[in-house]
């Protein structure tokens, strides 16, 4: 039970739709979601494939938690070879979408080829087909999903689609759902776009079982009070979202600022949770408008927000509108401290265009910044930007880009590259702040130690969400770590990685885990799933998924060498806060983590290691 045990493989070439029974016996090494769906992708894709060729594959897929009555099991992944890395990409998402495709019976849909025109994948529970989308090439995620809905007449329909970013191949585009939820990173919507695959649309009504109803209940609901007691998920996320941590990290002195040049940005409080909720002057009403939930959540982090109707960007602009999905932390730091922007209404329309047009805020407001830095060094030029002086704390600057990149035009085209080749074309490689081809999200590594180490070998590449050590070394989750020390943070960064790859898995939200351990995970996938699961058995799930895409990557070119950061954060010091004076200490965690993990010192699972796990 949970499962639905049914796979969708739609063959975009061919134009078929095909159902196919679950691989159990995977499903009980791999649980679902994240593991499950890389499972069948590196059974099935050539790791040296170019991720736009049709040769690649993209999964949606669900966790068997999905759709049930456990706190925030509305998440679903898209899985693939990344476009803005080249690596393995697994990119999870929220609202209802996830929750709509496992109540249609199917725990991932697996996509092949590549459609010869523009179409998108109409699915009305075991009705599956796929439907031309030729006049929906070039119209945002807004209007898709407006369009989807007005054809199907079914506002109920839910829909996961990309914008014309996403067609116009900008390297870190989205898959959106819910107008404002994204499978953000890794490029996944450009896959998408390389496939003339629209969109997605899920109209399900069917249920999802549990193995034993009343046990499983029980175990929710005590996960549930788990939630709703802790100081984060039941207080701080939703009263402020994750925008509580912007002036909690730069108090830290760890908020990278100016492409990193700072780890403390001046005009934090500006586009901080708190500046949000604060009355603006021009007419008296606040920047956040309420928050909001994912299908099934009791922390409700989302937050709506609404830009001042006299501001520039939407005084000139009439036809926006001024009211979508308000900024989250790393959008906010994207946007707003690494291009030394304080502007909180122009930060909302660069995201709102972000939405619109689905394109990843972080990869973007990072590559921006990494171009401000260019510009101000004269490596850049007016002549290179079409005019736009692309200079940091530049609010017009910001969102005149953000219009063009989603719209693949101009000096835009140039920020869809993502800041590696962006930095390279312009012979400045070392002004990437990446890793793998992945721009950092919002945590200077200078002042949280262990986030360097999970950047540097994160599978996906930079990435925050593979190994929250922000979670100990700042909000002393589950226990304080200090975070100007590397001492100890090999043995914490698996920990972490080990257990996120199994709420990835199971279809829950990572948010959970500031309250949650898989004590509390355990008893509610075993009530729901068939077979035994205990803490012993999902922690190994979730060291075989790491060493699942860790094998992929390898096979894929990936090699030790790409476990590094910037010199930056190995060689500038920070110049302020408590981290003043402080490198990133890499090169000492970096052997104790590979031998944690049971890997050789280049970084690969040893015949040991793979036995064990069964790989």
């Amino acid at each position: 039970m949970a499962w639905a045990k049914n796979i969708l493989r739609v063959n975009l070439t061919e134009g078929t739709c095909k159902n196919e029974p679950l691989n159990m016996e995977w499903a009980d090494k791999y649980l679902g979601q994240r593991g499950l769906a890389t499972k069948y992708f590196v059974e099935e894709v050539d790791p040296k494939v170019d991720p736009l060729s049709p040769d690649n594959k993209l999964i949606m897929a669900t966790g068997p938690l999905t759709g049930t009555c456990a706190s925030t099991a509305g998440r679903y992944s898209v899985i693939t070879k990344g476009a803005l890395t080249g690596a393995i990409a697994c990119s999870n998402s929220g609202g209802f979408f996830g929750n709509e495709m496992k109540n249609a019976g199917y725990d991932m849909i697996i996509f092949e080829g590549k459609a010869k025109s523009p179409v998108y994948l109409f699915i009305d529970n075991d009705d599956a087909k796929l439907v031309d989308a030729g006049d929906m090439w070039g119209t945002s995620v807004w209007d898709t999903e407006d369009a989807i809905k007005q054809k199907h007449q079914d506002p109920q329909i839910r829909v996961a689609s990309i914008g014309v970013s996403g067609e116009k191949g900008v390297k870190y585009a989205c898959v959106v759902n819910d107008y404002h939820r994204a499978a953000g990173r890794s490029g996944v919507g450009t896959v998408m776009g390389a496939k003339n695959l629209k969109a997605v649309a899920i109209r399900g009504t069917k249920g999802v079982g549990v193995k034993d109803a009343g046990r499983f209940f029980e175990a929710a609901a005590a996960g549930k009070a788990v939630l709703a007691g802790n100081a984060v998920t039941g207080e701080g996320l939703p009263a402020f979202g994750t925008q509580v941590l912007m002036n909690v990290i730069n108090e830290t002195g760890a908020l990278p600022t100016r492409n990193h040049r700072d780890v403390q940005f001046d005009g934090a409080h500006s586009i901080s949770a708190e500046a949000m909720a604060e009355p603006r002057e021009s007419d008296g009403k606040p920047n956040l408008v309420r928050n909001s939930a994912c299908f099934g959540c009791t922390i409700a982090c989302g937050r709506i927000s609404t830009i001042d109707r006299t501001h520039y960007t939407v005084a000139e602009r009439p036809q926006y509108q001024i009211a979508s999905g308000g900024l989250e932390y790393e959008a906010a730091w994207a946007l707003g401290a690494a291009t030394g922007v304080d502007d909180l209404d122009a930060l909302t329309f660069a995201n709102f265009i972000c939405n619109e047009q689905g394109y990843d805020p972080i990869s973007f407001g990072a590559t921006v910044g990494a171009a401000m830095e260019m510009y101000e060094d004269g490596y850049i030029t007016d002549k290179d930007t079409g005019g736009i002086e692309l200079k940091f704390g530049s609010a017009k600057a910001l969102t005149d880009i953000a219009e063009l990149t989603g719209r693949g035009e101009g000096f835009g085209a140039e920020i869809g590259l993502g800041s590696k080749l962006l930095c390279e074309k312009y012979g400045h490689p070392e002004l990437s702040m990446s890793v793998k081809g992945q721009e950092f999200p919002a945590y200077d590594s200078r002042g949280i130690q262990g986030m360097g180490l999970t950047y540097a070998t994160s599978n996906r590449g930079a990435c925050h969400l593979r190994s929250y050590t922000v979670a100990s070394e700042v909000l002393g989750i589950p226990e304080k770590t200090d975070p100007l020390v590397s001492d100890g943070k090999a043995g914490l960064v698996k920990a972490f990685q080990d257990a996120t790859a199994v709420f990835d898995s199971a279809g829950i939200c990572v948010f959970t885990s500031f309250a949650w351990s898989l004590e509390d995970v355990a008893p509610q996938i075993d009530a729901a799933c068939d077979g035994e699961w205990s803490v012993e058995k999902l922690l190994e799930v979730g060291e075989r998924v790491w060493n699942l895409e860790r094998n992929f990557n390898n096979a894929a070119g990936f090699t030790a060498a790409d476990d590094k950061l910037p010199e930056r954060l190995v060689k500038d010091a920070a110049k302020t806060g408590p981290a003043k004076g402080l490198t990133n200490q890499l090169d000492k965690m970096l052997p104790e983590y590979y031998q944690l993990r049971g890997w050789t010192p280049d970084g690969v699972p040893t015949n040991e290691t793979l036995s064990r796990l069964g790989l």
